[in-house]
């Protein structure tokens, strides 16, 4: 059982202090989007706990969350991003939110990690896949190696079971065996769905960050077992601190 939560940080603090509150490593307008952000989320934020885990001085390190609504993506993110004083974490996005006005925007300021994996809709958005295709491995790792954090939701999308999570794809603890960062495992609880009804994109959120897991030494070649042992590692303690049930069983690719 996991210990009463504690209020939200942002919850404490009057409109003025979160406004007022230091992000030097913003310009004016990306420092207004953050805090715009900010106060939508303390309506839908109601508790978060173990912001100590993700402090500037902890970086680099890979935070991964499970995933049941599209407006948690945005402000649990601005959240974080909020409390490590404008700090970024470089989380990985759908690219087709890039497409949307505004949403695209907000992404690209905070330096989002496009993932074009699945298709645009209408289809015809597909022609402009080419401008967002890169190595997502490539880019996540250059992040790490400069001691930049990132951010990954492994379901890969929006999963509103609100008992189990999905296999997961194995990105995360791929990521982290072969560049040695931690693991920082973020669950993302629901409380009003403790009948068991799905999560609904309005339900207020209750966000748990655990603290870091260091990956088992990586021998000379990586195999097979050892990525899927990891990822289910990482799969458990998110599904712990989200109070929903992983299964062992095999994840889905990178």
């Amino acid at each position: 059982m996991l210990p009463p939560a504690t209020p939200l940080p942002s919850e404490s603090l009057a409109l003025w202090e979160i406004m007022r509150r230091p992000l030097p490593h913003h310009g004016l307008l990306n420092a207004w989007l953050l805090r715009g952000l900010s106060l939508l989320a303390r309506a839908r934020v109601v508790t978060m706990r173990g912001l100590e885990h993700v402090c500037p001085s902890r970086d680099p390190f890979i935070v991964a969350l499970n995933h049941s609504t599209r407006i948690e993506s945005l402000l649990v993110p601005a959240l974080l991003i909020l409390h490590r004083n404008g700090r970024l974490i470089h989380f990985l996005a759908d690219w087709n939110f890039r497409l949307i006005p505004g949403i695209g925007s907000i992404y690209g300021r905070a330096e989002t990690v496009t993932v074009t994996r699945k298709s645009a809709r209408p289809y015809v958005f597909n022609l402009l896949k080419p401008l967002y295709r890169r190595s997502v491995i490539e880019r996540t790792r250059a992040h790490l190696a400069a001691g930049r954090s990132v951010g990954i939701f492994p379901e890969g999308t929006v999963n509103r079971d609100s008992r189990r999570l999905m296999g997961g794809r194995k990105g995360a603890a791929y990521l982290s065996l072969i560049t040695g960062a931690p693991v920082v495992p973020v669950g993302i609880r629901f409380p009003g769905t403790r009948d068991g009804r799905p999560v609904a994109e309005h339900d207020r959120m209750e966000v748990v960050i655990g603290p870091a897991l260091s990956p088992p030494p990586l021998a000379a070649r990586m195999s097979l077992s050892a990525l899927d042992a990891w990822h289910a590692a990482v799969m458990t303690e998110i599904a712990r601190l989200s109070g929903k049930l992983w299964l062992a069983k095999d994840g889905e690719d990178l």
